[in-house]
């Protein structure tokens, strides 16, 4: 597992856990699939932005598989 601070180690069909916007306090993450990378650099200090196939968005904190 990783901690999603790397695009390289996220593709599209990934397992993911992302925190989202109005759950950064509380910390509670939300497991999905990767529809699309929404972050164009190559590294974020938070996590890669993206949206999973139900339309969440949000930063990934962990990659379950890739």
């Amino acid at each position: 597992m990783t901690d999603g601070t790397q695009r390289s180690e996220i593709k599209i069909g990934s397992e993911v856990e992302v925190v989202q916007k109005h759950h950064q306090r509380s910390g509670e993450l939300t497991e999905g699939i990767v529809r699309k990378i929404l972050t164009k650099s190559p590294n974020h200090p938070h996590g890669i932005k993206v949206m999973l196939e139900d339309g969440i968005v949000g930063r990934v904190k962990k990659v379950i598989h890739s």
